[in-house]
């Protein structure tokens, strides 16, 4: 069948030529249009909710909100997770959904058991969606900074709220646009508890009359001269002044009692639980730019980018924006770093196939192919919607090799054809029909069975589609474009190549043995090959001692899920003690800043303590995300490398009660949002005590700190919120005629301060907030003699019916799928993820003794490991089938195809040695690495099995012993030059990825080690142990002679 669509293609040379014009236009079209991001989007589809509930500690959050929240959406159809976060005033719940639910399907049905459950909520709860971004969808960050002064906290915020923050919302692919540090605005009104009772006001009194002093209204409309007139009733609180006017109610005589009578009223800062800092220098205010789901990232930025250009003319004088994180540098770097590595294969490529084949023209056919195929797989990402980044570009660049693979072996055997025929008709020259037929028939010969070795390679990668989560989602697009590569050089193998033979292969081709480099190849090989056919047996003994070799660097390779990468960009996360006060967050962010900038290779130094103003962070007030930008490499000190740099500003960081966590940005959110966790390794303990979870974490992170390769182990503390507690007297609450009600009313409006309304100044917005003076609240003895005025009108104190005291308690909650957890950050250094997870199970069961109902779960990276690990233990041995069967249907005989299969172990030998020699570990990459392998190392069996058998089917039928070895020992021969090019191109196309360096480059040669030493041990085994074993298994059984019978 291959055969016939070869001689159809050279008869029809016209439209295939013309098809593959076209394929060049459409290549084109798609490079141009493909969206380019730096990684694969890995997060999981994730849905947020976040339910406001001001002024509320984080344990009636979770008691009041959360906790309905989480038991409802646990029966969301495909949820996987649901985790619950429960803060001072906030609660977020995150839905996380199983693999391939689109998103917007699982957003309406959140929607769905959100509206079931918004009864059962308190009344001033709010519940709001988050954005319909990824987990990694946090792509540029700026700050807000007026270096002459003249601008404070509260008008740069301003800026941000009610100016930049919608404009940038326009941009096409920006899902939210988040605030973060700065002081809001708020007007305060400060009662005092003593005026109030010698008026006889309530508190409640005082806040209905402010809610009802601020509103505007209108009249219809008035007809006057033939004209209407809208009638509107102005009402806005606009000055102080306004405010002190507002009447409570008419005193003795007709005097109004005002609230400037009976309060002192300012303009402050509103609370705030997020603080963002810059370079050290002090306080700023700032916003992310979160991407939507789906989006062009690197079309998004330069939006932005243009977008804060052009606002930057309608900002005061003085005030700029700063970028902070800028995530197309990441994309640009790794885009161009891979495109550059694509560019070196071709050079290379080109030039060893210009030195093996001695012509220049035939050269051209191998070299002309490869960027079809290229083109041919973008077009294909384009219509599936893959990405360019870097696995997905990592895909072709592995690729190559192989890709010029069947072409080199057509153009060798046409060479071969030409020269005999050439032999056979001394004289003549071969041209016209009579060159198209030779050339066709060459390449009809070895045509199908590399038609299907490619297909080999193509399937071989298999596995890799059926790895699921984060590893599924990473190497996904290196697969899709493998294959398509793969899959166009196959078909382009069978089609273009004998046409653009026919058309290029002309003048004088240089006999094989003219050729220095052939001359060399086989004058070493023939030897070799004839000491094989003498002692095939002692060859195949080699071999496997050889591979039994392979025992000592397997026992000795560590074990990782990904290797880190480094993405130009750090972050320095440190948890601090909990119950911290914004002010000491802020003086501790500001020291750290400075630290990190005083070394020299710090471009920027961007610290958030707390949260930005969206969904997609929860983070606590004592949770530290610094964002440090580096220079340019050329700018760094000689011989400075970014793991020395980490090692560097480690021990310059050096602050009591912070413990130092550096991580790469996006590995960092993609790892928060998976599992919950900041680092490597975590240690899940859920439970339903609190005190036993803090007990039992406390102990884990004792135990995990005397664990080899742990460099740091960080418990989150359950118990160290500090909370002063009103606990109210029933009783003596209703000798007063006060209901449990009313006492709590003043206990969260007088001293906690409630939000009542909201002035309205043009566009901005800004709070009322209203309680008592400071120092009526500040401290027990404060609250115990603030008075409280009864309904019948006496006045008494809080303590007369509450008792006040200290208490600990959390001072954040977290749940998983509705039960309460914590966890145990542990980062590792200097030694692979799975020894440090091996010895810490071992240790933590020995040494921690668990409380009934409490269990422990090891989560985070190592998670993913094992999950990756139990799906190739599957889905490799299917894939081995697979290939089997496609040997089985190239030469139709069952020992045949068992041969092959057999001498794959042998190509595995070369990866895992090179593996233990570089001191990788072994990894998802690692392991897709060996995987295309298998499929090339099959593929050369292939090619040599071809030559074998064809040499000794030359020999007609039966031939005996020594025909059998003289033909094993031409076919092997025969097969030098291919067998060296295709070794030779593979290898010319994967060192530059091994030796690369630069963004994206840490995965790609752990993915190219083990290919590039599998390819030195298996042109070894398919020229010697083939051989050897082929002519084991074709040998003919010598007779025993009749020995005659004495008589």
């Amino acid at each position: 069948m291959i055969a016939h669509l070869i001689r159809w293609s050279v008869r029809n040379r016209f439209f295939v030529l013309i098809g593959m014009l076209a394929l060049v236009g459409a290549g084109l079209w798609a490079v141009r249009s493909t969206p380019i991001d730096a990684l694969p989007d890995l997060s999981d589809t994730q849905v947020i909710i976040r339910t406001s509930y001001p002024g509320q500690a984080p344990q009636i959050v979770e008691n009041q909100v959360t906790y309905p929240l989480t038991t409802t959406m646990l029966s969301v159809p495909g949820a996987k997770t649901v985790r619950g976060y429960s803060f001072f005033g906030d609660s977020l719940v995150y839905v996380i959904f199983e693999d391939g639910t689109d998103l917007y399907w699982a957003r309406s049905r959140v929607l769905e058991y959100l509206n079931q459950v918004q009864g059962r909520l308190p009344a001033s709860a709010r519940s709001a969606l988050g954005p319909d971004a990824t987990g990694v969808g946090w792509v540029y960050e700026y700050a807000l900074v007026d270096r002459t002064g003249r601008h404070d906290l509260s008008q740069l915020r301003g800026i941000q709220d009610w100016f930049l923050r919608y404009e940038l919302k326009t941009v096409t692919g920006v899902a939210e646009v988040a605030s973060m540090g700065g002081m809001v605005k708020q007007y305060q009104v400060l009662l005092d508890p003593v005026k109030l009772a010698a008026y006889g006001i309530t508190h409640q009194q005082a806040v209905q009359a402010i809610s009802q002093a601020n509103q505007e209204a209108g009249g219809s409309v008035l007809e006057m001269a033939e004209a209407e007139y809208m009638v509107r009733a102005s009402g806005y609180l606009k000055t102080l002044d306004d405010f002190r006017a507002i009447p409570l109610r008419t005193g003795a005589g007709g005097v109004p009692v005002r609230l400037g009578d009976v309060a002192t009223i300012q303009i402050g800062p509103e609370m705030r639980r997020g603080i963002a800092e810059l370079n050290g220098e002090g306080e700023v205010a700032g916003g992310v730019v979160i991407l939507r789901s789906g989006k062009n990232a690197r079309e998004t930025i330069a939006g932005v980018k243009d977008k804060l250009t052009e606002l930057k003319k309608s900002l005061p004088p003085g005030v700029e924006v700063v970028t902070v994180y800028d995530r197309s540098q990441l994309i640009d770097r790794a885009v161009e770093n891979l495109t550059h590595k694509l560019v070196e294969e071709f050079i290379v490529v080109a030039i060893v196939c210009g030195l093996f084949l001695w012509h220049v023209r035939s050269a051209l056919v191998a070299i002309l192919t490869l960027p079809l195929g290229v083109l041919a797989a973008f077009v294909v990402m384009r219509f599936q919607g893959v990405n360019a980044n870097i696995m997905s570009l990592g895909g072709i660049a592995i690729a190559i090799g192989a890709m010029v693979d069947a072409a080199v072996v057509m153009i060798e055997n046409a060479h071969k054809k030409i020269e005999h025929w050439e032999q056979d008709h001394p004289g003549k020259h071969l041209e016209g029909e009579m060159r198209w037929i030779v050339i066709t028939e060459a390449a009809a010969e070895v045509g199908p069975a590399l038609f299907f070795s490619l297909l080999i390679i193509t399937l071989s990668f298999i596995p890799v589609f059926t790895l699921e989560g984060q590893e599924g989602r990473l190497f996904a697009p290196l697969a899709f474009t493998k294959t398509y590569a793969m899959a166009s050089a196959a078909i382009l193998s069978v089609t273009l190549v004998p046409i653009l033979m026919g058309l290029l292969i002309r003048g004088k081709i240089p006999p094989e043995q003219s050729n220095p480099v052939n001359r060399w190849l086989t004058n070493i090989y023939r030897p070799a090959i004839d000491w094989t056919m003498r002692r095939p047996k002692t060859v195949l003994l080699i071999a496997a001692l050889v591979f039994a070799t392979t025992a000592w660097p397997l026992t000795h390779l560590g074990g990782e899920f990904m290797p880190n990468m480094d993405e130009g960009d750090l972050l320095y996360m440190p948890s601090a003690l909990p119950g911290l006060s914004a002010a000491k967050a802020s003086q501790l962010l500001q020291q750290t800043d400075r630290l990190i900038k005083t070394v020299p290779e710090v471009e920027s130094v961007f610290g958030k303590a707390g949260r930005a103003e969206t969904a997609t962070d929860p983070a606590p007030l004592e949770m530290f995300e610094t964002t440090i930008q580096f220079k340019p490499r050329d700018q760094w000190r000689a011989g400075m490398t970014p793991d020395k740099l980490v090692e560097e500003l480690d021990r310059t960081v050096k602050l009591p009660g912070l413990a130092n966590v550096w991580v790469p940005p996006i590995r960092n959110r993609i790892d928060m949002l998976a599992t919950g966790i900041k680092s490597p390794i975590g240690v899940k303990v859920s439970g339903s005590d609190l005190v036993q979870l803090d007990r039992i974490a406390h102990d884990v992170e004792t135990v995990a700190k005397t664990v080899p390769g742990v460099s740091s182990a960080l418990a989150e503390r359950l118990t160290g919120g500090r909370y002063v507690d009103v606990d109210i007297d029933r009783a003596a609450a209703a000798r007063f005629g006060l209901n449990i009600t009313d006492v709590q009313a003043i206990v969260s409006g007088a001293i906690g301060g409630e939000t009542i309304g909201e002035t309205v100044e043009g566009l901005a917005r800004y709070p009322i907030s209203v309680r008592y003076p400071r120092e009526v609240r500040d401290s027990l003895e404060g609250l115990r003699t603030l008075p409280v005025l009864t309904p019948s009108g006496q006045q008494i104190t809080l303590g007369t019916v509450a008792n006040i005291s200290i208490a600990e308690g959390p001072p954040m909650l977290k749940t998983e799928n509705a039960r309460p957890s914590t966890w145990v950050y542990v980062d590792v250094r200097g030694r692979d993820l799975a020894s440090v997870v091996g010895d810490l199970q071992r240790a933590v069961a020995k040494q921690v003794k668990l409380s009934p109902g409490v269990s422990i779960a090891y989560s985070g990276q190592f998670e993913y490991l094992e999950r990756a690990v139990d799906k190739l233990k599957l889905v490799v041995p299917a894939t081995l089938l697979i290939i089997f069967v496609l040997l089985y249907m190239i030469f139709g005989r069952f020992d045949e195809a068992a041969l092959i299969m057999g001498t794959l172990p042998f190509a595995l030998t070369g990866g895992i040695w090179i593996l233990y020699l570089l001191g990788f570990n072994q990894s998802v990459a690692t392991g897709v690495g060996f995987i295309a392998l298998a499929g090339v190392s099959a593929e050369f069996g292939v090619v040599m099995l071809i030559y074998l058998k064809n040499a000794l089917e030359e020999r007609g039928a039966g031939p005996d012993a020594t025909q059998v070895e003289a033909a094993v020992r031409e076919g092997a021969l025969l097969r030098v030059r291919p067998k060296a090019m295709t070794v030779a191109v593979i290898l010319a196309g994967l060192l530059p990825i091994l030796l690369g360096s630069g963004a994206g480059s840490e995965v790609m040669s752990r993915i190219a080690a083990p290919m590039i030493g599998g390819m030195l041990t298996a042109p070894l085994l398919s020229m010697f142990v083939l051989p050897a074993a082929y002519l084991l298994l074709r040998r003919p059984k010598s007779k025993p002679t009749p020995q005659p019978l004495i008589s």
